[in-house]
């Protein structure tokens, strides 16, 4: 840890003066035409001799004009073939930063040069087994040499929420809760009085009508600033950058403790550092330290506010409503920790001993403390003594992420008042105390955990040319990583072996053959090792004779590409290969009064486990017409993943399996498949109209997915998985409402509880007369690895000095159900607004809604197509408005550059379902984010 520091210090000091850097021609330090390298598996090379399956986004280039506060914000708007969730609809890919696996959360933008988005099988086969899914590389900035160069950013911004969900008040809610029950045929809990009291709202202590969401509780916004400081200079033997950035954030919450602690507050430090050792070796060490401190309070507040009703109790009892006779009470008020502003005692209940409100006032705090410490280095050597274009690049990481939770866990009282009108004056006449202040002084420590992770990799690297025409690429690296966590026996790894071999003739004709040989030890021995050979092929039209010269055609390229990765991506865990017996089996006894627990047998044996394989072809085209006026990227691909891993009883003799004792001999095997087919797209137009310049740029991304092969066995021919979408939603079709006793009498039995006028109906699908589970169906898409299609557009122009950008989001075709707290009513939950379009017999032809019950609702609360919605949306992401303001400046001896900009996050979202969408229950709402920015150079 001290030499991390140490080396984190180096880039820090460094910036304080031109100490000689320079550029290697490595991986992470590739200087030449850096607007036309772009990083790719392992190395860096021209744009244009980038195969496809690959996105480029220039993200130190956009901070110009679009202030990000995410590295991946909006991304998909920018990269084709990512979804915000994933590229191609395949799943969890691997984040790469400056070579090494981390989390986008460990860089912040203002760090970030490029970001390359690896899709293909050929882009991302030498990073071996773990990037199966796809690679998703940061790369961070670094120095050049020149004179010292200081750039500051300053962001001032304000969240504003967008949605809270709406609650009944307490009146209301009593007067439907007397219909849920009489819907059951018990008596009315609430008497008219007692509802007018509480709708008069004459005395809110007495008759309370919590809203959480209201004013007294939160504020209407809540701030949130940065600075960023960078840094970089050096000279023909050195180079450095540093940055210097800190965020803090506040919270909604306007009371109690959350005033002073709640809030965020995280400092990042990166210092960057390439070395010209001598003619023929470079190398770079870099540093990154992240200190980042998140202060709470000690509970939910979110989560009570969706779900404790309005009635329950009165959070604050005023003082001076409590009889002056009453001793007792006077006693709870001399001796209490907690006087509200010198004028409430705490509420509560017997049932409400602990609520949000008084342990915010009362509770105690929290604070969650990270620590990220990231050091990597690298040393390159140029071998073109042992032979022309030869060189050697070996590097190596060590990252550590420790995190802990302190707290001060205060105990308190609440009080249940006791109440009595005096000539028409209500005045407590009694407190009953629960609980009892106390503060321990002791600051607790809880959830530590901790990441460490190993990164090496070494690589011979050929570059050659060969008269002009015939240029030549290999690479042989070895490559490997590890993460140990807390908590968790076994580290995740991946290690390999990787070859790329790479031609072209004239940079028309294109061969790029990369394949690794993976290792994973998830895997039974013999089947451990297997090599994942792809092929990418390419084609440069454009400069081919009979379109050389056009002045429609600048560029144009064909790509094709197919291969096999092997992967362990999803096998869930280590020695599912071998069996399993347990001696804490059944009890057994040869006589009376003796037992013995059985060994018993709770799987087995699977030598032949393999790998599940990513097989795939991919076409591409790659165009710019009318002298860069139009750029069109474009890939279609079709992928299937074979042999995933499961345990499925079905694929085995029913004898294989004992109800009891309870044993099994079923392995884990390779079985189930699954198929993507997609399209991805990036077009681009530029014009310049009088003195506008502007850009529109759209992309898109549409995958579909089947589920290609099942282990499955169902009486019902269209409840099979197979051949449906993996991410299919299943549920039953609805019919409305149950109409009347008849309509019940004439209908399909019912096993999901007893059933009423006002319940949902259900269609009968293999027609047995019964309602159940095999009556569920395919309902639509989830789109749990994204939007099936993603739309991104992108529009920017420039007039003079004054910028503007604008960024929509659009996602189709997946569809979601209505199944939170929210939504789904009964028993003694939190009525929301939705149960105002409830069933009865006087709104039957109207309802929207099923019928109150104060019993549980398993009949109307399962998924079902009455419960699915659209989640179709388009968003206004961004839209930014910037000014540069260089021209003011007379002397720019100082300050070189000067701008400003104003800009909006998440301003617009378009859709039938919004409010469902932009509502969050049980957490903090989402939120639009108004933002004031400066950047200035010095």
């Amino acid at each position: 840890m001290k030499q991390i520091k140490n080396i984190l210090m180096l880039g820090v000091l460094a910036a304080m003066g031109p100490a000689g850097m320079a550029q290697d021609s490595s991986e992470v330090s590739a200087q030449a035409a850096p607007d036309q390298r772009v990083q790719v598996a392992f190395r860096r090379l021209d744009k244009k001799d980038a195969l496809g399956g690959v996105s480029f986004v220039d993200v130190a280039g956009q901070m110009k004009k679009n202030y990000m506060a995410y590295s991946l914000e909006n991304m998909d708007a920018w990269a084709a073939g990512f979804n915000g969730n994933s590229l191609w609809g395949m799943g969890g890919y691997l984040l790469i930063i400056d070579g090494v696996p981390r989390e986008a959360t460990n860089v912040l933008p203002t760090e970030i040069d490029r970001i390359t988005f690896m899709k293909g099988v050929n882009a991302v086969a030498l990073y071996g087994s773990r990037a199966a899914k796809g690679v998703v590389y940061i790369t961070t900035k670094r120095g050049s040499a020149g004179a010292q160069k200081v750039d500051i950013r300053v962001n001032a911004g304000m969240h504003v929420p967008k949605e809270y969900p709406e609650y009944l008040g307490s009146a209301e809610y009593m007067t439907l809760y007397n219909e849920a029950r009489r819907n059951e045929g018990l008596a009315e809990l609430y008497t008219p009085e007692t509802i007018y009291n509480y709708a008069s709202g004459k005395n809110p202590y007495r008759y309370p009508s919590v809203d959480y969401y209201s004013d007294q509780y939160l504020k209407k916004t809540f701030g949130r600033y940065d600075a960023t400081a960078e840094i970089t200079g050096g000279n023909d033997k050195a180079r450095y950058y540093t940055n210097v950035g800190y965020i803090t954030a506040g919270s909604l919450l306007n009371f109690g403790e959350a005033i002073r602690n709640d809030r965020v507050d995280r400092l990042n430090l990166r210092g960057n550092v390439d070395i010209n050792l001598n003619e023929y070796i470079s190398c770079n060490v870099d540093a990154t330290a992240i200190f980042y401190t998140g202060k709470g309070v000690n509970t939910n507040y979110w989560q009570g506010a969706a779900t404790l009703r309005p009635h329950r109790y009165t959070p604050l009892i005023p003082l001076d409503m409590i009889e002056p006779e009453d001793e007792a009470s006077q006693i709870y008020v001399k001796n209490s920790n907690h006087i509200i502003n010198g004028k409430y005692l705490l509420g509560g209940t017997q049932l409400d001993q602990t609520n949000p409100i008084a342990a915010i006032y009362a509770g105690g705090n929290n604070k969650y403390t990270s620590r990220q410490f990231q050091f990597n280095t690298g040393v390159n050597a140029d071998l073109r003594n042992v032979l022309k274009g030869l060189s050697f690049r070996g590097a190596f990481a060590v990252d550590y992420n420790a995190s802990y939770n302190l707290a001060f866990n205060n105990s308190y009282a609440v009080y249940a008042p006791a109440w009595n009108s005096y000539s028409g004056k209500d005045l407590v006449s009694n407190l009953t105390q629960y609980s009892q202040d106390a503060s321990s002084g002791i600051q607790t420590v809880s959830n530590s955990w901790y990441r460490q992770t190993i990164w090496a990799t070494g690589q011979f690297n050929y570059v050659n040319s060969f008269k002009g025409l015939h240029n030549v690429s290999a690479v042989l690296l070895v490559n490997g990583w590890q993460q140990k966590e807390s908590a968790m026996y076994h580290a995740t790894s991946n290690a390999n072996l990787g070859l790329q071999l790479g031609y072209n003739y004239k940079q028309i004709y294109y061969i790029d053959l990369s394949s690794a040989l993976v290792h994973s030890a998830r895997l039974p021995e013999g089947k451990r090792q297997a090599v994942s050979p792809t092929v990418s092929l390419g084609w440069r039209l454009s400069n081919e004779p009979f379109l050389r010269g056009s002045r429609v055609v600048d560029d144009l390229r064909l790509t094709a590409s197919a291969g096999i990765l092997h992967t362990d991506l999803d096998i869930t865990g280590y020695y599912l290969y071998q069996g399993v017996y347990t001696v804490l089996g059944s009890w057994y006894g040869w006589k009376d009064g003796s037992g013995i627990q059985a060994t018993e047998s709770r799987r087995g044996n699977n030598d032949e486990m393999s790998f599940p394989k990513r097989e795939e072809v991919s076409i591409g085209l790659e165009s710019s017409l009318l002298k860069g006026a139009v750029q069109v990227e474009a890939n279609v691909f079709a992928n299937r993943i074979t042999g995933n891993i499961i345990q499925a009883g079905v694929l085995f003799p029913s004898y294989f399996t004992t109800g009891f004792p309870v044993s099994s001999f079923i392995p884990y095997v390779n079985y189930n498949n699954d198929q993507r087919v997609g399209f991805d797209f990036n077009a681009r137009l530029h014009q310049k109209l009088g003195d506008v310049s502007w850009t529109l740029g759209v992309t898109g991304t549409y995958y579909r997915t089947k589920a290609t092969q099942r282990a499955e066995v169902f009486q019902d021919a269209y409840q099979y998985r197979e051949g449906k979408p993996i991410d299919g939603i299943w549920g039953l079709q609805s019919l409305g409402f149950f109409k009347d006793a008849d309509d019940i009498k004439n209908s399909p039995a019912q096993t999901f509880g007893a059933v009423k006028p006002g319940d949902i109906k259900y269609r009968d699908q293999n027609g047995d007369g019964v309602i159940d589970l095999r009556d569920e169906v395919y309902l639509g898409r989830g789109g749990w690895f994204g939007a099936p299609f993603t739309l991104g557009v992108n529009l920017s122009a420039q007039w003079k000095n004054l910028s503007f950008l604008a960024i929509g989001i659009g996602r189709f075709g997946a569809y979601d159900l209505k199944n939170n707290s929210y939504f789904w009513v009964d028993g003694e939950d939190k009525y929301s607004i939705v149960v105002r379009d409830r069933w009865t017999p006087a709104t039957a032809a109207t309802a929207k809604y099923p019928r109150l019950t104060t019993f549980n609702s398993d009949n109307n609360f399962r998924a079902s197509d009455f419960w699915l919605y659209s989640t179709n949306r388009f968003d206004l992401a961004k839209v930014q408005v910037s000014y540069n303001l260089s021209g003011v400046l007379r002397n720019k001896k100082f300050v070189k550059e000067l701008g400003v900009y104003v800009s909006g996050f998440n301003l617009l979202t378009i859709s039938g379902e919004r409010k469902v969408l932009e509502t969050n229950v049980g957490s903090a709402p989402q939120t639009r984010l108004f933002n004031l920015g400066v950047t200035a150079s010095f």
